[in-house]
């Protein structure tokens, strides 16, 4: 039996594929540093799995040999595991060459942008899985429909959904079929240094676009089309001061339900019912259902997939509803995201009294945009800040949660810790609590 070692096998992407390679009869061994519920799902699933960085915890799997070593550019190059690997010359390569082994062997759709790419590539795999033509996916999310990241086709479709992330230009891996550009708001500066050089990472993307192959950018977005002779460029988005290629139009929000018209080069589908119901998923719909158009998929199977959508844990998860209280959860990091989060959530519940939580990710993002994300929870009367998460990265002097409070201007704002949040959100009488960040805030139960 062929033999895989995921580092960083935790990850969302990395367990995705961890999950594929058992599907296709590897044994699978992998490191994380913590023993996550998504870990202990792989391990009840047939990974062996070890959490302390030491030659001695990779011993104790037993004989290795044989083996090829998958690993995420989160796992530092002084780490013991790491170093032994690269030290015996055992091959490696990056999660995101193995994905784009996949793409080349299959008819990748693959989604990027600085935001909404994980909504939409798991509409787009919704979509055509409960359709005739189908998919499989890796997903950068755990979506509710099918309570994984991975999706298998049920038949022989050779159509694979694909998250493309930018981050240390792991997309430029990818061989796509087709791509999706949702957003180039600048992101990873501490990867890229300038917005300019964030750009050119997704001009570079778009060119390695098949031939044959689509190009599908959100109307308005700052992209240079370097693609090839013969791809097709269409654009999506809401119908306003420009008529985009595919577009909703007749959007209707209320009673908890949102509604639109789809609008494409082959007509137009009517009143079909968002599953997810919020405004920052409607441009997200446009895109999955174009692309699932133009794969094959029918008029009355986007009605339905579109309509059972069930959505993505931690992406605008509404985690508990009474009568008197609503807690939403959001995966939002980047200040655009922020915004369009506060927006949606005050549009559902506008007579409501509303608190946003917000946990910030990154000094780095911190440092870059905190008067961005100043400006983006001012639209909320009331905001409370979470101490920074600082996932890889150590801190930067000066650098806090405060800097962001100091800006805020909204009429209640505080700095807590979670401890403490429960009894501080009863003080504010919250009646609708909006928990945003892209750490360990998602966490929480109100």
């Amino acid at each position: 039996m062929r033999k895989i070692f995921f580092l960083g096998i935790g990850g969302i992407g990395m367990s995705a594929l961890a999950r594929y390679c058992l599907s296709r009869g590897y044994e699978v061994y992998g490191y994380d540093r913590v023993r996550s519920a998504l870990c202990r799902e792989l391990e009840a699933e047939g990974c062996h799995i070890i959490y302390t960085d030491s030659i001695e915890s990779l011993e104790s799997l037993g004989h290795l040999e044989n083996l090829n070593v998958i690993f995420t550019p989160a796992i530092p190059k002084d780490s013991l595991i790491r170093r032994h690997f690269e030290e015996r010359a055992i091959p490696m390569k990056k999660r995101a060459a193995l994905l784009g082994d996949i793409t080349r062997e299959s008819r990748g759709l693959c989604v990027a942008g600085t935001h909404g790419k994980t909504t939409t590539s798991t509409m787009i795999a919704h979509i055509l899985r409960q359709s005739s033509v189908d998919c499989s996916a890796f997903l950068g999310g755990i979506s509710k429909n099918y309570d994984s990241n991975l999706i298998l086709a049920a038949n022989d479709s050779d159509l694979v959904v694909i998250e493309a992330d930018e981050f240390d230009r792991s997309f430029h891996q990818l061989s796509p079929y087709m791509a999706v550009v949702t957003a180039t708001d600048a992101d990873h500066l501490d990867i890229y240094g300038t917005h300019e050089a964030y750009l050119e990472a997704f001009a570079h993307f778009v060119s390695l676009i098949r031939e044959d192959g689509v190009l599908l950018v959100k109307d308005g977005v700052r992209l240079e089309r370097r693609v090839k002779l013969g791809v097709r460029v269409f654009t999506y988005g809401i119908l306003g001061d420009s008529t985009p290629d595919y577009y909703a139009e007749n959007i209707h929000c209320g009673n908890g339900e949102l509604t639109f018209d789809f609008v494409s080069p082959a007509g137009r589908i009517d009143n079909l019912k968002l599953g997810v119901p919020v405004m920052v998923n409607v441009e997200n719909a446009v895109a999955a259902l174009a692309i699932c158009q133009l794969n094959g998929v029918s008029d009355d199977e986007l009605r339905r997939g579109i309509e059972t959508f069930g959505g993505v844990k931690r992406r605008f998860e509404i985690k508990r509803k009474t009568a008197d209280f609503v807690h939403i959860d959001d995966y939002a990091h980047h200040p655009d995201e922020l915004r369009r989060s506060i927006e949606s959530v005050r549009m559902l519940y506008s007579d409501r009294r509303m608190v946003t939580v917000f946990q910030p990710h990154l000094f780095t993002r911190t440092r870059d945009f905190y008067h961005d994300f100043a400006k983006a929870l001012s639209l909320c009367d009331r905001v409370v800040l979470l101490d920074i998460y600082p996932a890889r990265e150590e801190p930067i002097p000066g650098v806090t949660s405060q800097i962001i409070l100091d800006e805020v201007t909204s009429q209640e704002k505080h700095l807590c810790s979670k401890e403490k949040l429960p009894s501080l959100l009863a003080d504010m009488k919250a009646e609708v609590v909006l928990t945003v960040g892209a750490g360990d805030i998602g966490e929480l139960n109100l």
